[in-house]
């Protein structure tokens, strides 16, 4: 699947100590004797500035208006969401218009019951699902924006965070005049759950970029899936988004009777039955270890801030992600805030990426 072109990218420097036009993301997939690298540059979507005149990153929001309609995962009910362009320092910030407009920030201490979506939860007010949403917001640099929303479910729209993605592209972002703060890993924090091969992990750990290291095990014909790469290369639109989520028909009646997956489709997520996948193709040879790390993106997104450090993660899941975020948020001395330094250069007007440039993916 092709990512939308942005006729307003232009092309940025990569974060202070990273390799200069050189995508990690594209580093492999089934076995880690499998490297491959790609001529991606990191496409910055900042438009209405031709030079970076700055020693730090800036926070960036919407440069116009988004919306977007479509049913809820779960509930199956339907909802009109907008994404409005918010003043700098605002943050990522839930309103619910159909309650009078009440806001739930998207932030940790908001979080409420999380097992097969993440929600977030203010005074009793709910907004439920929004790791799809959250995780294109950060993973193309969106720092302040009102997601306006009048149900109480993000819609599902095709499964992946492509359409939000894609929206975004079209209309670029604002850059604003105030310093972008990450959320700067000082120690390890890790979250552990069981004893053995069945075991869960997941851990953060200082270091430059946004690296994520994440390894899944489901049954046939998923497998075990491993998938690494450094969210600060800038490939997310092409290499993560497109991924979609993943279900087991075997599952189905169960959920619904738990009152779950009411409006999942054929056209919103990968159908697994009967150990074969019932609606391909599929858009990567490892499309659902690509998802997990979409998933993860967005649940990390509740830090409040992008993080800068190691992600690493293993048979994780909402649960985990989510309990990672509240274990460091409480723990002030395992991190700082900070802002991050780029060089001065002067930007020139670039291609979006083309299809032509995406790596050739080889399934083991």
């Amino acid at each position: 699947m092709q990512a939308s072109p942005s006729p307003k990218a232009y092309t940025e420097v990569e974060p202070h100590g990273a390799s200069p036009k050189v995508c990690q993301l594209c580093r492999k997939c089934h076995t880690d004797a499998l490297k491959r690298r790609c001529n991606l540059s990191s496409v910055a979507l900042c438009a209405g500035t031709t030079h970076l005149n700055t020693d730090f990153q800036l926070e960036c929001t919407l440069r116009e208006t988004l919306s977007f309609s479509g049913v809820g995962l779960h509930s199956g009910a339907p909802a009109n969401l907008r994404l409005v362009p918010a003043p700098a320092g605002s943050g990522i910030v839930f309103r619910r218009s159909d309650l009078d407009n009440y806001e739930i920030p998207a932030i940790g201490r908001n979080v409420a019951k999380v097992s097969y979506a993440t929600s977030l939860m203010r005074q009793g007010v709910l907004i439920s699902t929004t790791e799809h949403l959250l995780s294109a917001l950060i993973g193309l640099g969106v720092d302040n924006v009102i997601c306006e929303i009048d149900n109480l479910e993000v819609p599902i729209l095709d499964g992946s965070s492509q359409p939000y993605v894609s929206a975004i592209q079209m209309a670029g972002l604002r850059q604003q005049r105030r310093k972008r703060e990450y959320l700067r890993i000082l120690k390890p924090v890790e979250v552990r759950e069981g004893e053995g091969p069945g075991s869960k992990f997941i851990g953060v750990y200082p270091g430059p970029g946004y690296a994520i290291d994440y390894t899944i095990d489901f049954p046939a014909p998923i497998g075990q899936d491993r998938f690494t790469g450094d969210l600060e290369t800038g490939a997310y639109a092409d290499l993560i988004a497109p991924a979609r989520t993943f279900g087991f028909r075997e599952d189905e009646a169960r959920l619904r009777d738990m009152g779950l997956i009411r409006g999942a489709s054929e056209a919103s997520a990968i159908i697994i039955g009967s150990g074969r996948i019932q609606n391909g193709p599929l858009r990567f040879p490892d499309e659902f270890v690509r998802h997990k790390v979409l998933d993860l993106i967005g649940d990390l997104a509740l830090a409040g801030r992008r993080l800068w450090g190691s992600v690493v993660a293993h048979r994780a899941g909402h649960a985990m992600h989510t309990a990672l975020v509240q274990r460091l948020l409480r723990d002030r001395s395992a991190w700082e805030l900070a802002t991050m330094p780029i060089p001065k250069t002067v930007a020139t007007p670039a291609r979006a990426p083309q299809a032509t440039r995406r790596p050739a993916w080889v399934a083991a």
